[in-house]
């Protein structure tokens, strides 16, 4: 059945006609005249729009909060949909969230309100179910830390963090001392009402010329794609989202990958970490830092919750920015992407993908099924993201660096990624070049870093000048080194404000 079907709140809502770039924001506010959604930014930073989608993960609801700015409309089939409407408790009183922000007195204007309440909800909710995964008691540090997690992708324009912080402290320290509840009997109705409208085949929708196909399988992907190679494919949308809400794009044809179970796999096979099409990152986060433990920090200063709950690992790869956080990452670890299309799969050193500036080697037809990422290097890793903000913010200069020594601690493979210094993500090759067979010490280090003026000739724009950025890329090399050299040497602040050692 051609009908994209979700619940709204409790009501059930079924489209048979949709454009597939409406976006729930619009729909909420012009069409349902749901108006405690606000629209603050259009393009994911904000957060005023926050909204939760909740899915049947495991016979369990899994709640999510997402911008609701840069979410299509079609994507939610299957889903139940929350606002700030829809979550007061079953005696019709205030969510714990709603009443916490009350009681310390979290809001001023009140327009940024709704979207730290529904950005709390998805996190309360989650937690009342997985309890035993958490410690029995936090420092007020560790909250404190937990809550700049959750509320990264929200801003407040008037009150502060100071009160929005402490009401928080209110509800998870509630969350975490409650008995480990069962589904409850509501909870249970929408399991099952959601299982029962859970879409089973494709779809195809259109409206007004425009043409919205929902695949459940990769063979109905390749098929929809050789019959549509001008296709947009849509994953998480939050860069596609902003083709329509910022440039105005009219997209005719979109192909959306959340319904194909194999998309969403994350699998440990032949030393590889194998990663599909439609995992977000919110899924890989805890994958990726079980193997690659260098990468917590990284990682969750890329963007903020609502965009890792939406957005997934390839899309970054697909889009081919050259100020992506993750392709530096992954060339570094000597990832590759599996290209699929009628013709059957190809696969492709991820450093090979990029060409130029918005040119990619993807064949007409062809889509980044999943991307391979080499387990347990021999070597050292280090990753490092430079931006004006801590959180929310594109880097200036991002580096990944890989360096594999011998037994004379001679230097025998090193990849050397940037990101934010050239056309596309890109190795520094002569630098690699002059550590190569060298010894791994500082005049070695000294030398190879002067070399990086010659790989690259960045460019000055609002985020950094060209002198800034390769000053920049040179002295995180070296700090690199010094890392590698003395680990119990303090060189950077962490997430939580304390110093980290290597």
């Amino acid at each position: 059945m051609n009908t994209v079907r979700f619940l709204l709140g409790q009501e059930l809502i079924e489209l048979e006609s949709v454009s597939p770039t409406l976006t729930v924001l619009t729909y909420l506010r012009e069409e349902k005249k749901k108006i405690g959604t606000k629209e603050g930014c259009a393009e994911g930073d904000c957060g005023a729009c926050t909204v939760v989608i909740a899915e049947v993960v495991d016979d369990c609801l899994h709640y999510r909060a997402v911008n609701a700015c840069i979410v299509f409309l079609a994507t939610l089939d299957g889903k139940q949909l929350l606002t700030v409407e829809d979550i007061k408790t079953t005696r019709n009183e205030l969510h714990p969230v709603q009443q916490s922000m009350v009681d310390s007195h979290a809001s001023q204007c009140g327009f940024c309100t709704p979207g730290f309440v529904m950005s709390g909800f998805a996190e309360y909710q989650n937690r009342l179910h997985k309890l035993d995964d958490l410690p029995e008691s936090q420092s007020d540090e560790a909250v404190t830390t937990q809550l700049t997690q959750v509320f990264a992708g929200n801003l407040c324009r008037c009150t502060g963090y100071g009160p929005i912080i402490e009401a928080g402290k209110t509800w998870l320290i509630q969350a975490e001392q409650t008995t480990p509840q069962e589904i409850t009997e509501a909870e249970a109705t929408i399991i099952a009402r959601l299982k029962a409208i859970h879409p089973q085949t494709s779809k195809t929708l259109t409206q007004a010329g425009q043409t919205y196909i929902q695949p459940d399988s990769i063979f109905a992907l390749t098929e929809a794609l050789a019959a549509a190679p001008g296709a947009t494919l849509l994953a998480g949308g939050t860069d596609i989202g902003l083709w329509v809400t910022k440039q105005h794009k009219a997209l005719d044809t979109v192909i959306y990958l959340g319904c194909i179970a194999a998309l969403k796999r994350i699998e440990v096979r032949g030393g590889l970490l194998e990663i599909g099409a439609a995992v977000t990152y919110s899924e890989a986060l805890p994958v990726l830092i079980q193997h690659f433990p260098t990468l917590e920090e990284y990682l969750y200063r890329h963007r903020s919750t609502q965009i890792r709950n939406a957005g997934t690992l390839v899309g970054n790869i697909a889009n081919g920015s050259p100020i992506g956080d993750m392709p530096p990452v992954l060339i570094a670890l000597n990832a590759q992407i599996t290209l699929t299309s009628q013709r059957g799969q190809r696969p492709l050193a991820l450093e090979d993908y990029f060409i130029a500036y918005g040119k990619q080697d993807r064949q007409p037809g062809e889509f980044i099924e999943s991307v391979h990422i080499p387990l347990n290097p021999p070597g050292s890793f280090g990753v490092y993201k430079i931006s004006k903000r801590f959180e929310q913010d594109i880097s200036s200069v991002s580096a990944a660096f890989y360096v594999e020594l011998d037994d004379q601690r001679r230097v025998q493979t090193a990849r050397l990624c940037f990101g934010g210094m050239a056309a596309t993500p890109k190795r520094a090759a002569l630098c690699e070049q002059a550590l190569l067979n060298q010894p791994w010490n500082e005049a070695t280090v000294q030398a190879a870093a002067a070399l990086l003026g010659q790989d690259f000739m960045p460019l000055s724009d609002f985020r950094a000048s060209r002198e800034y950025r390769l000053t920049v890329a040179m002295n995180l090399l070296k700090k690199f080194f010094i890392q590698q050299q003395n680990p119990r040497q303090a060189t950077q602040i962490s997430y939580t404000g304390g110093l980290i050692h290597a």
